[in-house]
């Protein structure tokens, strides 16, 4: 199997060294490919640059494309010895860009890098020049699958272990299947995903020790903000929902019809919130949507961009 980072950047993977919000030095993962503004690529929760596959050669014929691994995700670092704590992302991918960019950036981010994205334009709002969102968990209620349940509520001591027996490796057939299975059920045309992809895409889970212990934390974090949201205890998610009037740069929101993790009507609440954005509701379209329905969401962008002026 050819290494994707070598045939999909001119570079291969490079890698920079960040500041972690305890102060530690983190090594991240990124390609980058084309030039002139910056359009940086956020991936979800449990992926990795590789679900930007569809988006990033065409894009950079417009743009210096930058696509990258948050920590604990992908091909980054995974500081398995040290808990994170709520709002590390938003930090972490802030000085991310201060490293790679020394202008605004366009931001694309998808679910989990949506919400983060929305985050980032509250506190740092002279990073983004342009801002699109996919399918953001902004009003989630509840984790959307099982298998997130379920590895919110185990102890990441047992993860832990898990890891270290590197039992993903050694059941990796039966392991793929059933990533592969989940990932078709969030896909409107589920034959879109070859095995090539099924590949990649459980390639770190199988290869690189720490990504299953750091993606379940990230969903303990998650599931205890909505439990405080539930509780009406302060957390992030309540915070970022107050402050979206706070958002002044332009922002697309793209959002799949047939989405049934989060809602469309979710897309159309945040459409209402936000003081300068367009929505635009992708049909025959579910939860992931760069991978599902990368040529609209392509031409999107780009018509966004082209009508803010920022092409």
């Amino acid at each position: 199997m050819k290494d994707w980072w070598q045939t999909t950047f001119p570079q291969g993977r490079q890698s920079l060294i960040i500041t972690d919000t305890k102060g530690y030095p983190v090594k991240i993962a990124y390609g980058e490919i084309g030039t002139g503004k910056p359009l940086i690529l956020l991936h979800g929760m449990g992926n990795w640059s590789y679900n930007w596959r569809y988006s990033i050669t065409p894009l950079s014929k417009y743009f210096r494309v930058i696509c990258f691994d948050a920590k604990g995700f992908g091909f980054s670092e995974k500081p398995v010895s040290r808990r994170e704590h709520n709002g590390h992302q938003v930090v972490e991918i802030a000085r991310i860009i201060q490293e790679l960019c020394d202008e605004p950036a366009i931001i694309v981010a998808e679910s989990l890098g949506a919400l983060v994205a929305l985050a980032l334009a509250q506190e740092f709002p002279q990073l983004i020049g342009r801002l699109v969102v996919v399918n953001a968990p902004i009003f989630a209620e509840r984790l959307p699958h099982w298998a997130m349940w379920l590895l919110a509520q185990t102890p990441l001591e047992v993860l832990q272990a898990i890891d270290s027996l590197r039992l993903a490796y050694l059941f990796a057939p039966i392991f793929r299947e059933v990533m592969a299975m989940e990932r078709r059920g969030v896909l409107f045309d589920p034959s879109v995903l070859t095995q090539e992809d099924i590949y990649w895409i459980t390639y770190p889970f199988i290869e690189i020790p720490g990504t299953l212990v750091k993606v379940a934390e990230e969903l303990q974090i998650a599931a205890q903000e909505i439990e405080n949201w539930q509780a009406n205890k302060p957390n992030m998610l309540t915070k970022i929902q107050h402050n979206l009037s706070t958002i002044e740069c332009p922002t697309l929101i793209l959002w799949g019809e047939q989405d049934q993790w989060f809602p469309a009507s979710h897309g159309e609440k945040l459409h209402r919130l936000l003081s300068n954005a367009k929505l635009q509701i992708l049909p025959n379209c579910c939860h992931d949507a760069a991978i599902g329905s990368s040529a609209q969401v392509n031409a999107a962008i780009v018509e966004f961009l082209h009508d803010t002026d920022f092409v």
